[in-house]
């Protein structure tokens, strides 16, 4: 299975409204980004243990570890969750910098250093998640 594959069962996979929620989130970030590599990670490790919701990513950046190993990574990624979708922005420097431009923008989500997380996409302002996507794009190149 190819990860367009991937990306699509995951998304049919999802509950009402997570579902529609998850495929507009998807066009949204394409629109942005239409050419970016894209990636699906199931959320388990080496050993097949689930560490993490699955996720899908979007574009590439080098993320440079404190002992000098790089490894490629997405920029902008998206995961269904327990209560709703978490939307991660990697790659920005300035850890308050979401909270602060986006935070009191956004609607009805938590914003933290590198995750915007809210319940359905009808609770957010679209604009500005775009605006935050876009930087995210910008900002981890």
């Amino acid at each position: 299975m190819n990860i367009k594959e991937q990306i699509k069962n995951y998304i049919s996979g999802q509950p009402e409204p997570k579902r529609t929620d998850m495929q507009a989130l998807h066009g949204i970030i394409l629109q942005i980004k239409p050419a970016c590599k894209l990636w699906f990670l199931d959320g388990k490790d080496s050993e097949n243990k689930t560490v993490s919701n699955p996720n899908i990513g979007y574009g590439l950046h080098t993320i440079q570890y404190a002992d000098g190993k790089t490894r490629e990574f997405y920029q902008i990624g998206i995961s269904a969750n327990k209560t709703g979708i978490s939307v991660y922005i990697l790659g920005i420097n300035d850890k308050k910098y979401l909270a602060d431009t986006y935070g009191k923008k956004i609607g009805k989500a938590s914003v933290s250093g590198y995750c915007i997380k809210f319940k359905t996409l009808k609770d957010i302002n679209i604009p500005v998640l775009e605006t935050a996507i876009e930087y995210g794009f910008e900002a981890s190149h």
